[in-house]
C-alpha cells in the first residue's frame, strides 16, 4: 500500500483537530445532567447528526461496500422499516421520556413495574452495546493492520486511547459536537472516493455505465422477495420482508429502548426538537445508507477494468506468500487473473452493446458475465482455502477489505490518509455515545439507585466520568474478541443487536400498552424470551432480522400467560399515559 507523507499528515491533522475540538467542547456542568445530557440544550440539527453518527459507525464505512461488492445492494432492505419505526418512537417513546425527564430510558420500567424489572433491563442493554461497540473499535484498527501491518492489539489501545480524551472529559456535549463536524468530513470523502472510482474506468464510460455492467452482474439487487422453489426463505438474511417488519422491529428498539440513541434525543431543548431529530434521521438515513452501498458497485465495476486481487485483506495475502503455501497461492492467483482477462473482453463487448442500446447482444453478454463471476467466485474460494490452510486462525471472509484495497491501490496521496481518517472519525462518533450510555446506566441505573450513600452533584459528575474510562478499557478488551466473527463487520453488529434488542423492545411494548401486566410477569416472560431468541438463533432456524420480532412477540405473549398466577403483585400505577 502506497502511504505517503502527505498522508500521514492528513490522517494526522484530521484527528487532532477532532480531538481538540472535542476537548474544547467539553465545558458543560460539572453535574450528571451536564455530563450525560447536555443540560438539554442541544438543538434539533446537533440531534440529528448526533443520531446519525452514533448508528453510522467505521462499520458502516468500512464494511458497507464490500457488502455490496460481494452480495450486492439488497442488505439496504435492512433499513426500510427505520421511518416507520422513527414515526412510533416519536409517538410513544419520546413523550414519557420528556415528560418524566430521565436520564436513562429504563427508568421508566422501575415507576411502571419494579426495579428488578429495570436493572434487567439496563443489564441487557449494556451487555449488547459493549459486545457491539468492541466491534466498532476493531474495526480502525483492522484498517491500520491490514493496510500498515501495525500490531492489532497495540492499534487497539492508541485509537481507543485517544477516543477516551474527549469522550471521558466531554461526556455528551463533546459527543454531539465532534459528531457533528465528523459527520461533514466523513460523507465528503466518501463521495470523493465513489466520485475517483468512476473517474478512473476506461475512457467513454461513465457513472451509468458502471451501474449498468454493476446491474448486469446482479449487484443492482435492491428489492428482494426471499422467494425460492420451495417458498418463502425465512433463513434469507435481506429480503423485503425480513426488512420491513424484522428491521422495523430492531430500529424500533434501537431508538426506542437503547441508551446510546435515546440519551441523544433527550439532550434537546423540547420535546419538539427531539422528535424533528428523529424523523429527519428516518428521512434521511436510507438514501445515504443507499449510496454508501452504491460505492461498492462503482468499486466493482471499477474492478472488472482493472486486475482485483485475488485476496482483499493485505496482511493475510502477505502471510500466505511468505509460508510453505507460496507457490500454490501464487497458482491459484495466476488462475484468477485469467479469468479476469476473459472477462475483460465480454466487458468491451457489453460496453459497445451498451452504447448501441443493442439489447439483443446486452442480454448474451450479461449471461456470459454471469457466467465469468460463478467462474471467479469459484476461484476466490479456492484462495480463500488456501489462506486458511496457511493460517487457521485467520478470516478467510475478506468482505470488510476491500474498500480499504481499494483505497490503498488507487487513490492519489492526500485522499488516502483523508479516507483512513474517516474510518477513525466514524468509528469515534459512535463508541463515544455507546460509552457516554454505558456510564450512563452504571451511574443512574445502578450506582445511584442501589448506594446507600448520599452523593452531591460534583461526587456524581466524577463517577460518571470514572465509568466512562472504565468502559473505554472493557471495550477495548472485548474488541480484542470481535476480530475472526466470520461475518462482514456490518452484519455481525446487528447480529449482536439482534440478540437482545426483541426481548428489551418486548418489555416497553407490555409497559405502554398492557397495563394489568406486571413486573414479576414481565421478567419471568423476558428471561424466557431472551432464552428462545439464543436457541433459534444457535439452532438456524431463521435468519437474524426475524429475532426481534420473535423476542418481543415472546416477551408480549408469555407475560400475558405469566400473569394470572402473579396477580396483582408487581402492577403499579402507570407514571405517564400514551
Amino acid at each position: 500500500m502506497n502511504f505517503s507523507r502527505l498522508d500521514w499528515i492528513v490522517l494526522v491533522v484530521t484527528l487532532l483537530c477532532i480531538i481538540l475540538y472535542g476537548v474544547f467542547k467539553s465545558r458543560a456542568s460539572k453535574n450528571p445532567d451536564g455530563y450525560f445530557l447536555n443540560d438539554r440544550q442541544t438543538p434539533w440539527w446537533v440531534v440529528m447528526l448526533s443520531i446519525m453518527g452514533t448508528q453510522a459507525s467505521a462499520v458502516t464505512f468500512l464494511s458497507a461496500p464490500g457488502q455490496a461488492y460481494t452480495d450486492g445492494m439488497r442488505f439496504v432492505q435492512y433499513y426500510f422499516g427505520l421511518p416507520l419505526a422513527m414515526v412510533v418512537v416519536c409517538i410513544a417513546f419520546v413523550p414519557i421520556y420528556r415528560k418524566l425527564k430521565v436520564y436513562t430510558a429504563y427508568e421508566y420500567l422501575e415507576q411502571r413495574f419494579d426495579l428488578k424489572t429495570r436493572l434487567l433491563t439496563s443489564l441487557l442493554f449494556m451487555l449488547s452495546r459493549s459486545l457491539s461497540t468492541g466491534i466498532s473499535i476493531i474495526a480502525p484498527a483492522l484498517v491500520l493492520h491490514s493496510m500498515l501491518g501495525w500490531d492489532l492489539t497495540i492499534t487497539n489501545i492508541f485509537m481507543g486511547g485517544l477516543l477516551l480524551i474527549y469522550t471521558t472529559s466531554g461526556g455528551a456535549k463533546a459527543v454531539a459536537y465532534t459528531q457533528q463536524l465528523q459527520f461533514i468530513i466523513i460523507y465528503a470523502a466518501m463521495f470523493a472516493a465513489a466520485w475517483w472510482a468512476v473517474k478512473l474506468l476506461p475512457e467513454g464510460m461513465g457513472i451509468s455505465e458502471a451501474l449498468h455492467i454493476g446491474g448486469k452482474s446482479g449487484k443492482l439487487n435492491v428489492i428482494t422477495a426471499g422467494i425460492t422453489e420451495q417458498g418463502f426463505d425465512w433463513k434469507d438474511r435481506f429480503n423485503i420482508w425480513s426488512g420491513i417488519i424484522g428491521g422495523f422491529f430492531l430500529t424500533l428498539s434501537y431508538f426506542g429502548t437503547d441508551q446510546s440513541q435515546v440519551g441523544r434525543y433527550l439532550t434537546a431543548r423540547s420535546d419538539g426538537e427531539s422528535k424533528l431529530g428523529l424523523l429527519l434521521n428516518g428521512m434521511v438515513k436510507v438514501p445515504l445508507q443507499f449510496g454508501i452501498l452504491l460505492i461498492g458497485v462503482l468499486i466493482f465495476s471499477f474492478y472488472q477494468f482493472h486486475k482485483a486481487p485475488a485476496y482483499f485483506n493485505l496482511a493475510e495475502e502477505r502471510n500466505v506468500k511468505s509460508s510453505r503455501y507460496a507457490g500454490e497461492y501464487a497458482a491459484a492467483e495466476k488462475q484468477y487473473e485469467q479469468l479476469q482477462d476473459e472477462r475483460n473482453g465480454t466487458l468491451i463487448d457489453l460496453a459497445a452493446a451498451i452504447k448501441g442500446n443493442d439489447e439483443n447482444a446486452i442480454n448474451q453478454y450479461r449471461e456470459e458475465l454471469q457466467l465469468h463471476e460463478v467462474a471467479a467466485k469459484r476461484q476466490r474460494d479456492t484462495v480463500k482455502a488456501i489462506i486458511k490452510k496457511a493460517n487457521p486462525g485467520s478470516d478467510a471472509n475478506d468482505t470488510n477489505y476491500i474498500f480499504l484495497r481499494f483505497v490503498g491501490d488507487t487513490l492519489p496521496n492526500g485522499l488516502v490518509g483523508l479516507v483512513i481518517a474517516i474510518i477513525f472519525l466514524a468509528a469515534w462518533g459512535s463508541i463515544a455515545p455507546a460509552l457516554n450510555s454505558l456510564a450512563s446506566c452504571t451511574m443512574i441505573d445502578f450506582h445511584r439507585r442501589l448506594t446507600k450513600r448520599p452523593m452531591t452533584p460534583l461526587i456524581e459528575y466524577k463517577w460518571s466520568k470514572r465509568y466512562t474510562l472504565i468502559w473505554g478499557i472493557v471495550c477495548i478488551i472485548m474488541a480484542q474478541f470481535a476480530y475472526n466473527l466470520g461475518n462482514s463487520l456490518i452484519e455481525a453488529v446487528n447480529i449482536l443487536g439482534s440478540l437482545f434488542y426483541g426481548p428489551i423492545l418486548g418489555i416497553f411494548l407490555v409497559a405502554f400498552w398492557l397495563k394489568r401486566v406486571g413486573g414479576h410477569a414481565v421478567f419471568g416472560a423476558a428471561a424466557i424470551a431472551e432464552a428462545i431468541v439464543l436457541t433459534v438463533y444457535f439452532m438456524k432456524i431463521v435468519s437474524f432480522l426475524w429475532l426481534n420480532v420473535i423476542g418481543a412477540a415472546a416477551v408480549i405473549l408469555f407475560s400475558l400467560l405469566l400473569q394470572p398466577f402473579c396477580g396483582k403483585v408487581g402492577v403499579k400505577k402507570v407514571a405517564v399515559e400514551n
